[in-house]
């Protein structure tokens, strides 16, 4: 009788997508925030297209290949958030009406809201560390979405230094995560999530199998 051998395990794909979306949305915050001149914007391009974008989709690909329907879903959502965000400044914006183009850009955050909001829930199963980026996340957008619409130059600002907090969040997770994994035990904290059964997962995104 002849017996298969067992698939090799991969590297959890978690520390590497949040990393991505964490260096990418500070960048991007911090023009929200205007904390750096508008006209060095095109900086976030490459960003949005390479770290945040494929290096993302990627991650969200491989945790697929893990059985993580929460992992995949959330990194390849993000991912194409950012190669859909490049491509929408670079080919799309510039053409727009300029009295109603704020009503398109809108539009776009006001999906990724929804999106944001309902990750959110679930991440509930999930650990404190990922829980607290996506409540930031979803606020971030909110406020951008809100800031839009109303084409409010001091909500913009609030939403990006919400979106800096994000960043930071998301770097805490991916440090936690690629340090305990380094280290082979728990050394950063990603806290208990509220619907986790009181159990802290190693990964950002390991407790949250479907």
């Amino acid at each position: 009788m002849t017996t298969s051998a067992p698939e090799p395990a991969i590297a959890d794909p978690g520390p590497l997508g949040l990393a991505g979306f964490a260096a990418t949305t500070f960048v991007l915050s911090s023009f929200n925030a205007h904390l750096i001149d508008a006209d060095l914007l095109p900086v976030v391009l490459p960003l949005a297209l390479f770290y945040g974008g494929l290096v993302q989709l990627l991650a969200g690909m491989w945790e697929f290949r893990k059985g993580n329907t929460f992992g995949a879903t959330a990194f390849g959502s993000y991912g194409a958030f950012w190669l859909s965000y490049a491509a929408y400044v670079k080919f799309v914006a510039a053409d727009l009406p300029a009295a109603t183009a704020h009503q398109a850009t809108g539009l776009f955050l006001l999906i990724w809201a929804i999106f944001t909001v309902y990750m959110a829930i679930a991440a509930l199963r999930t650990n404190g560390a990922l829980l607290a980026v996506f409540v930031a996340l979803a606020a971030t957008f909110i406020v951008l979405t809100v800031a839009e619409f109303a084409q409010s130059t001091g909500a913009t600002k609030v939403g990006g230094w919400l979106g800096l907090l994000t960043a930071l969040l998301a770097w805490y997770a991916s440090f936690a995560v690629v340090t305990n994994s380094t280290w082979k035990r728990a050394v950063v904290p990603v806290f208990a999530g509220p619907r986790s059964g009181g159990v802290a997962a190693s990964g950002p995104v390991e407790s949250a199998h479907s």
